[in-house]
């Protein structure tokens, strides 16, 4: 897990470099794998450790989908990280069990983080205290293709405005062969993706409900706005054929592939869609529904410290999570992956706010609503099965809603101590 390493200045050449013959304190940084942010986090352990020669940070990734478990497994055996990154979404489960320490007040006082960062960062709060801070923060808006609103005879400077504008663009978008084989999507229709963050905090509240109450302990979707959210969602498939779940496997697939007019993803996704070369794309807010009514879901993932992390690589962790979570790091972190920086000032700038990609998310940001899971993937695949139970089963949508809103009332319940 931790380990000092003795530098005992006796190389020849060295010597003068051994740190007073200091012992260097190794911690360990964890995350899972997306390649423009482990890029990213190798430049800021490099500018840290040009700033702090005493510490060695050794970065471990994982798989997305291993992620979680190798924590908690490495936390059993004594294992684990030091300083760890985590999704806001996590923090129930991590700190029950036992894996993350509140962060200290003397490195992270609760004024500074509450004047400095974006409100949502009190998502990673229980009681009086801070389990981690994030770097970044993202939010959701529609990326489209303008080399396909052009062959389509859409305008691809003016992208949709409305719910209504973006079914029509899309439905001139999709294409299909002589069998009826979706071969270009208007739009992707991906659960799995972020379209479950769209109709939990966007669609729902945008057909005139909220999908939880009581400080997100109850579901409240259950109602005839959830029913119309769900309804107008499958009906994209079902209906308007716009696109298909599945279709090129992801969402953001089928986007890069250039087989996609559109489609709703986060900041995160920057990264890797600059890299296109095969056509130009814009950014835009996600629609807003016929009265105008806006609404936007924001998340992050935060980087918090063991709870096993004490003495020397306690003090070590503090430093790097200080530093990961600064502006010079924010600012990286930007420019490498695309996701906002976490700190208000750092964020909202005018070259930031004025910028063709961050502005239609970082106004995303104003609207905004994190929806306080209490365990992110079962809650995220209750949504994905309540899609797949109407799109592919045919079960009638107002059954699928009142199953799923049980389904995940019972698992917020057993999460309640």
């Amino acid at each position: 897990m931790r380990k000092a390493t003795l530098f005992a200045g006796l190389v020849a050449g060295f010597s003068t470099l051994a740190f007073n013959a200091a012992q260097a304190v190794e911690i360990e940084y964890w995350q899972y794998v997306f390649d423009t942010r482990v890029k990213a986090m190798d430049q800021l352990i490099a500018e840290f450790q040009k700033a702090n020669p005493d510490i060695t940070v050794k970065q471990v990734t994982f798989p997305y989908a291993d992620y979680q478990t190798r924590v908690i497994a490495a936390n059993m055996s004594g294992n684990g990280p030091d300083v760890m990154q985590l999704f806001y979404g996590w923090l129930d489960k991590f700190a029950a069990g036992g894996i993350l320490q509140p962060l200290p007040t003397d490195a992270f006082p609760h004024d500074k983080i509450e004047s400095e960062f974006f409100p949502i960062v009190t998502a990673m709060k229980r009681g009086e205290d801070y389990y981690g801070l994030p770097t970044a923060v993202r939010s959701l808006a529609l990326f489209y293709n303008k080399k396909l609103f052009t062959e389509a005879g859409l305008d691809p400077n003016n992208p949709p405005k409305t719910l209504d504008e973006y079914v029509a663009a899309a439905e001139k978008i999709a294409q299909r062969d002589a069998s009826g084989n979706l071969t270009v999507a208007g739009s992707t229709l991906d659960m799995g993706g972020q379209d479950h963050q769209w109709w939990r905090e966007v669609l729902i509240r945008q057909f005139g409900g909220e999908p939880y109450t009581d400080g997100d302990t109850k579901v409240a979707y259950d109602s005839e706005a959830g029913l119309k959210a769900l309804t107008f969602y499958t009906s994209l498939q079902l209906e308007k054929k716009i696109g298909q779940a599945g279709f090129m496997d992801e969402g953001q697939a089928a986007f890069r592939g250039g087989k996609a007019g559109m489609t709703i993803d986060g900041t995160f996704r920057l990264g890797s869609f600059l890299t296109i070369k095969d056509f130009e794309w814009g950014v835009t807010e996600l629609p807003a529904n016929a009265d105008g009514v806006r609404s936007n879901y924001a998340s992050y993932f935060a980087n918090g410290i063991n709870a096993k992390t004490t003495g020397e690589e306690l003090e070590a962790s503090k430093k790097f999570l200080a530093y990961i979570t600064s502006p010079e790091a924010m600012d990286i972190w930007l420019k490498t992956v695309g996701e906002l920086p976490a700190r208000r000032t750092a964020a909202l700038t005018d070259a930031n706010l004025k910028d063709p990609i961050f502005g239609p998310f970082l106004k995303g940001l104003e609207y905004s609503h994190t929806t306080k899971f209490v365990d992110e993937a079962a809650q995220r695949q209750n949504a994905i099965d309540m899609v797949n139970r109407v799109l592919l089963e045919n079960q009638p949508v107002a059954e699928s809603l009142k199953q799923a809103a049980a389904a995940e009332q019972e698992i917020i319940d057993a999460a309640k101590p």
